[in-house]
């Protein structure tokens, strides 16, 4: 609230959430559902406009090597206009909003842990999975196919660490009594994205790309679902941004009262 009569001029932004109900939940809970429906009907409009421009076959047929159309990967779809344009934008806003995603669970879990150091490493691993990210929107494969790989890798390698080390800090950590209906899941969405991340690598370096192309797709929306789980602990928490005109804006995570307790890492 700003008073033109104080010298001290403070911005408050903060949001309640309780108990899971419709009519007073956290509004933080839907960022990251939004952020995995969103994120995947995008690259889903991606691969139909290229399904439409006739520039890769579809995920349900196969692949002759002699013909024009490419495989069906990600990156294939979004290699052309107009669909690199989307394709880039829907990269782009997704690697931002996971980033922010990645700050908020950093900042949720900070007043919990002893040992840090698991919670710093998922923020880094996360930060360096969405620069990945931004690789993979901003170079397209005709483009600069080593960077547009390096990229791939990263995101692919670190997002699937981050999904550990969360699983981890999620049974661990035991928030609000949240941590095995909330773990157990996010440990067999951590199982599935590498499996897929390694049978991907297997399958492409075979030459079966079709299959890889499938899996490739199965992995971005185990990985969309994952990021979209952590809208089960932060119904449980407000997340307050404090700005004034003779201090460094803050930025803090507060939990809410409540008969849930946790434990600590």
């Amino acid at each position: 609230m700003a008073k033109s009569n104080c010298k001290l001029v403070t911005c408050t932004f903060s949001l309640k959430g309780e108990h899971f109900d419709m009519r007073s939940c956290n509004p933080w809970t839907f960022l990251p559902i939004m952020f995995s429906v969103f994120t995947a009907v995008g690259l889903w409009v991606v691969y139909f406009i290229a399904m439409e421009d006739d520039r890769i076959v579809p995920l349900s047929s196969e692949y002759r090597q002699s013909g024009s159309k490419a495989p069906p990967f990600i990156s294939n779809a979004g290699n052309a206009p107009p669909a690199s344009c989307v394709f880039s934008q829907v990269v782009n806003m997704a690697a931002f909003v996971a980033f922010i995603i990645g700050v908020l669970r950093y900042l949720q879990l900070k007043p919990k842990v002893q040992k840090p150091f698991l919670n710093i490493g998922g923020l880094v691993t996360l930060s360096l999975a969405c620069f990945g990210m931004t690789l993979v929107g901003n170079f397209q494969l005709a483009n600069d196919k080593e960077l547009h790989n390096f990229g791939t890798l990263m995101t692919f390698f670190l997002g699937s660490v981050f999904c550990w080390i969360q699983s981890i800090l999620t049974l661990k950590i035991n928030l609000c009594n949240e941590g095995w209906r909330a773990g157990i899941p996010r440990f067999l969405l951590s199982g599935a994205i590498t499996f897929c991340m390694l049978l991907y690598f297997a399958l492409k370096a075979q030459r079966l790309l079709m299959h890889a192309a499938r899996t490739q797709w199965a992995l971005v929306m185990f990985f969309l679902c994952y990021l979209g789980t952590f809208a089960v602990e932060f119904r449980h928490h407000r997340f307050e941004i404090v700005c004034s005109d003779d201090q460094e804006p803050q930025i803090r995570a507060e939990m809410e009262v409540s008969e849930f307790q946790s434990d600590q890492l």
